[in-house]
């Protein structure tokens, strides 16, 4: 393999050099003066020997993952554009005997951008090493995770706008030329090595586009966005979990668990979930439209999808700020929740409902949040302006 050879070099070089390594590069701590060399040579055989070891256990690791958790094309359902571009895409690496191009899936949490990332390994028959931007802390893990990767391996990073800076210029020049540079030694003595790695593809994944870095962004060569799911996938999607579940459940119930889950595969399965423990206590077992109301009414879940969360939101814009508009920081200070939760999980839906609407100003609630909230419209005061 490219990395036994490279690790084999390196060994080969400290062996013969054990004093001009910095072994920050390899492993902790630095080769002094009067070392003896036997002892370099016996813990980097070690230490070698941990990472070739580390790998060959990762890699059996991650195949089981994916026999377990991947599935077919079949049973992927909704995203019908994004699923199409990526059947072109994996068709035409497959045609070619490549890997696949770097993707990077962005949009709202709940949607299916690691369950893709899982059937894409699947469709190409490879392993796949999943992590996050916040696991990654130093550039030594990733440097880490890039050596212990295959030809076509499929790298998932999670949360990818959360990666440190560091951290990004080690991925550029594996991204684009596959390589690791690296430094060995300190001060003068100090020199840089180029580590090949294997062709592989990176998978990223985030809620905030915005937040990717512009180089980064730029070394996707696919960039797709997951929108919510459309009422009648949301219904195939609650029928297949039924069925997994081994759940018994009427088209009604169906439909109703469906419309309340805001659109999102992640959603629907909870909801699933508890209406399933409430017929079992409540009720015959049989989910149905009554019951399925009576189990999302006991949770706070409307007939909208909205939460408690959700209309308390609505209720801060409205009642204490006439309509708004209002900050972001503002309203989550009023609900006692953290901004970046409002603005994931709550103002997507709602915007996409059309109930609120952002403004340079701030948020507004819309007519039509006033009337699913059961709120008379009042007037709102227009700012007064210096110049009639």
């Amino acid at each position: 393999m490219v990395i036994d050879k490279e690790l084999a070099a390196i060994e080969d070089f400290i062996i013969k050099e054990p004093d001009a390594i910095a072994l920050g590069s390899v492993g902790p701590g630095v080769v002094r003066d009067g070392m003896d060399r036997g002892w370099v040579r016996r813990n980097l055989a070690v230490g070698i020997a941990h990472q070739r070891e580390a790998r060959c256990f990762q890699h059996g690791h991650a195949a089981k993952q994916v026999r377990a958790v991947a599935v077919g094309d079949g049973d992927f359902i909704g995203q019908d554009q994004v699923r199409q571009n990526l059947e072109i895409l994996t068709a035409a690496a497959k045609g070619r005997s490549e890997c696949l191009d770097h993707v990077l899936f962005y949009g709202p949490p709940g949607l299916g951008k690691t369950t893709l990332a899982y059937i894409l390994a699947n469709e190409m028959g490879v392993n796949i090493k999943v992590t996050s931007g916040p696991a990654i802390e130093r550039t030594g893990d990733l440097a880490a995770i890039l050596t212990n990767l295959r030809e076509g391996d499929i790298l998932f990073i999670d949360e990818i706008h959360r990666l440190g800076r560091s951290i990004e210029e080690i991925l550029y020049p594996a991204m684009e030329d596959y390589a690791l540079d690296i430094i060995i030694g300190k001060g003068p003595s100090a020199r840089s090595l180029r580590l090949k790695l294997p062709r592989f593809t990176t998978i990223g994944a985030t809620t905030r586009l915005a937040l990717v870095t512009a180089p980064l962004r730029a070394r996707f060569g696919a960039v797709y966005r997951l929108d919510y799911y459309d009422p009648a996938a949301m219904e195939e999607i609650v029928k297949r979990a039924t069925r997994l579940l081994k759940v018994e459940c009427d088209p009604t119930g169906i439909e109703e668990i469906a419309r309340r889950a805001r659109g999102t595969p992640r959603v629907a399965l909870r909801l699933l979930r508890r209406v399933r423990d409430y017929t079992q206590v409540k009720s015959n077992g049989l989910v149905n439209r009554d019951t399925a109301v009576q189990a999302l009414d006991l949770l706070a879940v409307d007939e909208m999808g909205l939460d408690d969360v959700d209309r308390r939101v609505l209720r801060t814009i409205i009642e204490k700020y006439n309509g708004g508009p209002v900050g972001l920081a503002t309203i989550a200070a009023s609900i006692s929740e953290e901004a970046d939760t409002i603005m994931d999980v709550v103002e997507p839906y709602l915007l996409q409902l059309g109930y609120i609407d952002r403004t340079p100003q701030g948020r507004v609630a819309t007519a039509l949040a006033y009337e699913h909230l059961h709120i008379a419209v009042t007037p709102r005061e227009n700012q007064p302006r210096l110049i009639p």
